[in-house]
C-alpha cells in the first residue's frame, strides 16, 4: 500500500508544501485513489507518475477549501485529456453541491466522463471495487469532517512451488489451474486439489486516512488492526493551547497520545500550519518540533510528511520511505 503526499499544508500553501491531498495506490497498481483534492493538487500531479485517467476514486473528508478547491480544475482537465471512465467522488453533504455549481458557472455543459457522487457522510457508507474496501468515521470539526479505512481485498494467488514438487506435479498447464482454483489429475491418478499447494492470503493492509479533527481519541476503534493512521497535527501541543479550541485542530502530542493507546504501529502526522519550516533556525517553529513532541507520546514508526513524500506499507506492516 503506497502513499504519496501531494500537498501538507494546513489551510494555504507555503513555498514548501501545497494544501491537502494524498493519492493511494496498491503498491505498483496504476489504478489510484485521491484523498482530498486542495487547490494545487493537479499540479503536483504533473511531478509524480500518477494520471488523471488511471484516477478510479475521489474521496473527500469535509467542505473546508483547502481539503477539495482543487476539485472543478482537476476534473475539466480530465476532460481535456480525454478521460472516458466514470468518476466516483465519495464526499460528505456540500461537495456535489460544489462541484456541480463550479462547472455550471464556468460554462463546463457536458463532459466526456460521468461522475458518481456518493454520499459518505450516512450512516453505513462502505465503497467496494477490484482493489479496497473503504469505510467512514466520523471526527470532530467545525464542519462534519470524516476519516476513510482503506482496507486491501485483492490478493494474487502464490503457489507453494516447494509443495508442488514434493507432490510430483510437473510445471505447465496443471500450476495454471491449480492457481485458478482448480483441482487436478496426475497421470498416476492422484488428485491434487488447490489447498493443497496454494499458499495462504497475505493479511490485509489497513490504512486510516483522516480529515481535519480536535478528537482523534475518536479513531480509537476503528484503528483496530490498521497499520497506518495519516493525521493531522496542524500544531504543537503549547501552540495549539495559545489558540484556543476554536479551530478545533490537533495538536502532535493529542495525535500521539491517541495512536498509542489505539496500538497502532506507524503514524504519518500531516496539515502543518504554515508558521512550521524545515529551517533549524526557526527554532521552536521548526517542523522538528512536531515530531519531536509526537515522539515523547508514541512508540510506534512515526513519520513527518512533505510535499511528493512517498511511503509504503509493507506486507510485513513496516513503514517504509521510499522518497523523503
Amino acid at each position: 500500500m503506497r502513499l504519496t503526499f501531494l500537498g501538507t499544508s494546513a489551510g494555504m500553501p507555503t513555498t514548501e508544501r501545497n494544501v491537502t491531498a494524498l493519492a493511494l495506490a496498491i503498491d505498483d497498481a496504476r489504478q489510484w485513489y485521491l484523498v482530498d483534492c486542495g487547490e494545487g493538487t493537479q499540479h503536483q500531479l504533473l511531478r509524480c507518475r500518477y494520471t488523471l485517467n488511471n484516477l478510479k476514486t475521489i474521496f473527500i473528508t469535509h467542505v473546508h477549501g483547502d481539503h477539495m478547491y482543487g476539485l472543478p480544475g482537476l476534473i475539466t482537465s480530465a476532460s481535456m485529456q480525454g478521460r472516458q471512465a466514470p468518476l466516483t467522488i465519495c464526499a460528505p453533504d456540500g461537495v456535489q453541491q460544489f462541484v456541480e455549481a463550479a462547472l455550471h458557472y464556468s460554462d463546463v455543459t457536458q463532459l466526456p466522463f460521468s461522475i458518481e457522487f456518493t454520499r459518505s457522510d450516512r450512516p453505513g457508507f462502505n465503497y467496494q471495487d477490484n482493489q479496497i474496501s473503504v469505510t467512514s468515521h466520523e471526527l470532530s470539526h467545525r464542519v462534519p469532517s470524516f476519516a476513510y479505512r482503506f482496507v486491501e481485498t485483492t490478493f494474487s494467488t502464490q503457489l507453494n512451488i516447494a509443495q508442488l514438487n514434493t507432490l510430483g506435479v510437473p510445471r505447465g498447464e496443471l500450476w495454471g489451474l491449480l492457481q485458478k482454483g482448480l483441482s487436478v489429475e496426475l497421470e498416476d491418478g492422484r488428485k491434487i486439489h488447490p489447498e493443497q499447494v496454494l499458499q495462504p492470503p497475505p493479511e490485509s493492509r489497513i490504512a486510516i486516512i483522516a480529515g481535519d479533527n480536535d478528537k482523534p481519541e475518536l479513531l480509537i476503534e476503528a484503528l483496530k488492526g490498521a497499520h497506518l493512521l495519516v493525521h493531522e497535527a496542524t500544531l504543537t501541543d503549547s501552540a495549539l493551547q495559545k489558540a484556543g479550541p476554536v479551530w478545533m485542530h490537533s495538536s502532535a502530542r493529542m495525535v500521539a497520545e491517541a495512536a498509542e493507546t489505539s496500538g497502532v504501529p506507524n503514524l504519518i502526522l500531516t496539515h502543518f500550519s504554515g508558521r512550521y519550516q524545515h529551517s533549524p533556525s526557526a527554532g521552536p517553529n521548526c517542523i522538528d518540533a512536531l515530531t519531536a513532541e509526537a515522539k515523547s507520546f508514541y512508540s510506534g514508526s512515526i513519520g513527518l510528511a512533505s510535499d511528493l513524500s512517498i511511503w509504503e506499507v509493507r506486507r510485513s506492516g513496516q513503514l517504509m520511505v521510499l522518497k523523503a
